[in-house]
């Protein structure tokens, strides 16, 4: 797995890519604080008791990755 960093908020995730349509995402404890994707779509869900941990992913964080891909700094494994 990769660190690789939202270009948006920040946040630092561990990526790995196991085929272009297939991407696992370690996320931080302070996801949800950190992201202002997370935050509002947490606070949105209150009262029907969302939590980040329902949420796969963030656009900014998806273009992060998708960038780390593009560069080389992300590299799809060979499987």
């Amino acid at each position: 797995m990769r660190p690789v960093e939202c270009a948006t908020c920040g946040n630092q995730v561990l990526c790995e890519k196991f085929s272009p349509a297939h991407t696992s995402v370690q996320w931080t404890a302070d996801a949800a604080v950190v992201c202002a994707e997370f935050r509002d779509r947490v606070s949105e869900g209150v009262s029907e008791g969302a939590t980040s941990a329902r949420i796969r992913t963030c656009r900014a964080l998806r273009s992060s990755i998708d960038r780390a891909v593009e560069d080389g700094t992300l590299e799809v494994a060979d499987v």
